[in-house]
């Protein structure tokens, strides 16, 4: 008869035949490998520096000629990233530099403006667009629907109508600009531009005009308001 013991260490023996084995931990790094590593870099960078002081030896002018071409890209791209040097926006888009974005007219800043003040920071929201010649702000009680006059540097005229309202724009808004920005106002197209939204009858009576207005609710001023294309484009 086996004693307890006996038992003990043959239960034991079977948890260890049966037990995973465990990976050893990974040592720390210790400083002859960072050496190693250091000068693995350094090794690289000096053929990468003699390779290139050969590539410039053989090819003098190409070399040369690359160089220059490079650095003025390089110049080119930081100007305008940084503003101080504007693009016209076919170069700008290849380049991956887009206008500058204004975060700080959010949503929520237009909203709190007064409906002058609305109007002037529509007015520099157009003039940042590399199109636009001048804007005009001409909103008031007698303006027929005109607040900010866009002027293209194509010669064309567009008309801009601000509601910083908290209700939504009705179709009666839509059917006043529709009868007063061509023969009043002179304009190519115009547009309807709120702080809020816009009912279901403003925009079926806007998708049955010949020619529709650009409806801009509170969302799509966000998205100009970032980088996003104007109403005329």
């Amino acid at each position: 008869m086996a004693t307890p013991a006996r038992r003990r260490s043959a239960a034991t023996r079977r948890s260890a035949a049966t037990r995973r084995p465990t990976r050893p931990k990974r040592r720390p790094r210790g400083k002859a490998a960072r050496r190693r590593e250091r000068e693995g870099k350094a090794l690289a960078a000096v053929l990468i520096g003699a390779f290139g002081i050969a590539v410039v030896s053989a090819y003098p002018v190409v070399s040369t000629i690359v160089i220059v071409l490079a650095a003025a890209a390089a110049l080119t791209i930081y100007l305008a990233r940084t503003g101080r040097l504007h693009l016209p926006a076919g170069i700008a888009g290849a380049a991956g530099v887009g206008p500058r974005r204004d975060f700080t007219h959010t949503i929520a800043a237009y909203q709190a403006m007064g409906y002058t003040e609305f109007e002037h920071a529509v007015a520099d929201l157009a003039r940042r667009d590399p199109a636009v010649r001048k804007t005009d702000v001409s909103g008031g009680k007698n303006d027929r629907g005109l607040d900010v006059l866009v002027h293209l540097h194509s010669g064309d005229r567009y008309l801009l109508q601000c509601k910083r309202w908290k209700g939504r724009v009705g179709s009666e808004e839509v059917m006043k600009i529709n009868g007063t920005y061509r023969d009043i106002h002179n304009c190519v197209g115009a547009a309807i531009i709120t702080t809020s939204a816009f009912t279901a009858d403003a925009e079926r009576t806007n998708a049955m005009l010949p020619k529709s207005l650009r409806l801009i609710d509170g969302r799509g001023l966000a998205r100009w308001a970032s980088g996003g294309r104007p109403p005329w484009a």
